[in-house]
């Protein structure tokens, strides 16, 4: 049996709050896909490899057995109450700081929050797309939109710990254009913004008329404000988290050499099933980092062999934690003690092979688990 090394201490450099409110066996289900696809008829989502982790890893800290029935899982966590659920599952992940993207629509908890139910620091991640709705929504015209959306990204650098885009860079295959490798000029920003503005309006008239609108929400930001809220972000000097989904990471090579000395790091998210493009992409540019978010969770007992494939092309020093969990508490601890045991075991085994010392191995896991993120987002 393969020895492991242990990883100790770890900082969740992107995750989000967790419901206020309770959740019945459908509704808890839902939130276990990462497509948030329903089910096929006659079958459910425990049976993935999130599903699986859930009942090996949560079921005993609620004072049941590992990989009892949902349903008898379900129960016990109502008879616990939401709030002390979330306070032993969060507790249990050993995350001494979360760093939480504030981003996502719902009755979530914030840092503050996390921070009381973890027994953690938390530091707010600001997300450039709300910020951008908060000022559209106090600024009445598009000169004004553009000063005051200036004056918000550099007052919410004085307190965030970071930037983050909910906008993936453009599918593999899309028509979405790469992320721009220059800020636009002033004349296509303020026409953008002008668009963007004009559809949000077109969107509160329509919810006001009660013909589906949304009052604004949701409205997607047109492409060069978003390069323009990037490079705005960029100029503050803050860590920059761009998320590639399903994207190709290549589209965002022009964008990590335009930003290359620019004092500002990146760090691609979910990466995974391109985790070997970002780890690639890392490796070429000192202020590019990859986050192995939701590798362990979504693939499970595999977890292992996929964060063994990213350290065969990225420097240790440019991977960072994450669990990139949100809603459940359950898979915050999920993505935790996953990433624990499959980091551990990729080390334990380089260690019974001689390849690597216990003692380097010790060092590297502390690196990746939290060292590099202190680093990175001056955690200290």
């Amino acid at each position: 049996m393969t020895d492991t090394v242990p990883v100790a201490d770890l900082v969740d450099q992107n995750c989000h709050g967790v419901l206020r409110t309770e959740l019945g066996l459908g509704t808890f289900e839902a939130r276990l896909g990462a497509a948030r696809a329903p089910a096929a008829p006659g079958t459910t989502l425990f049976d993935t490899q999130t599903g699986f982790a859930v009942r090996r890893w949560c079921p005993p800290l609620l004072g049941l057995e590992a990989h009892c029935p949902p349903a008898h899982y379900l129960a016990r966590r109502r008879e616990l109450g939401v709030a002390e659920t979330s306070r032993r599952l969060l507790r249990a992940t050993g995350v001494s700081a979360h760093l939480v993207d504030t981003g996502l629509p719902g009755d979530l908890t914030g840092p503050a929050e996390m921070a009381s139910a973890a027994g953690s620091e938390a530091r707010e991640i600001v997300r450039l797309e709300i910020l951008a709705e908060h000022v559209a929504d106090t600024s009445g015209t598009v000169d004004a939109f553009l000063v005051n959306l200036g004056e918000a990204v550099h007052t919410a650098a004085s307190s965030a710990v970071a930037f983050t885009s909910g906008v993936a860079v453009a599918p593999v295959g899309g028509k979405a254009p790469r992320v721009a490798p220059e800020p636009p000029g002033p004349v296509r920003l303020r026409a953008a913004a002008g668009r963007w503005l004009a559809r949000r309006e077109e969107e509160r008239r329509a919810a006001r008329r009660g013909t589906g609108g949304r009052g604004g929400g949701g409205v997607r930001v047109e492409p060069e404000l978003l390069d323009h809220l990037r490079w705005s972000a960029v100029a503050c000097g803050l860590p920059l988290q761009l998320r590639l989904g399903a994207a190709d990471p290549a589209r965002l090579a022009d964008f990590a050499a335009a930003t290359e000395g620019h004092g500002c790091d990146l760090v691609l998210l979910h990466g995974y099933p391109h985790h070997r493009q970002a780890a690639a992409l890392a490796g070429r540019h000192p202020h590019v980092y990859a986050d192995l978010g939701t590798v362990p969770a979504r693939t499970g007992a595999r977890a292992a062999g996929v964060l063994a494939e990213i350290m065969e092309l990225a420097p240790f020093g440019k991977l960072l934690f994450s669990s990139g969990a949100q809603e459940l508490p359950e898979l915050h601890l999920v993505g935790a003690r996953q990433f624990r045991e499959a980091l551990g075991r990729v080390l334990g085994g380089w260690v019974e092979d001689g390849a690597w010392t216990r003692q380097d191995a010790a060092r590297v896991a502390t690196m990746i688990g939290s060292g590099n993120a202190r680093r990175v987002y001056g955690l200290g």
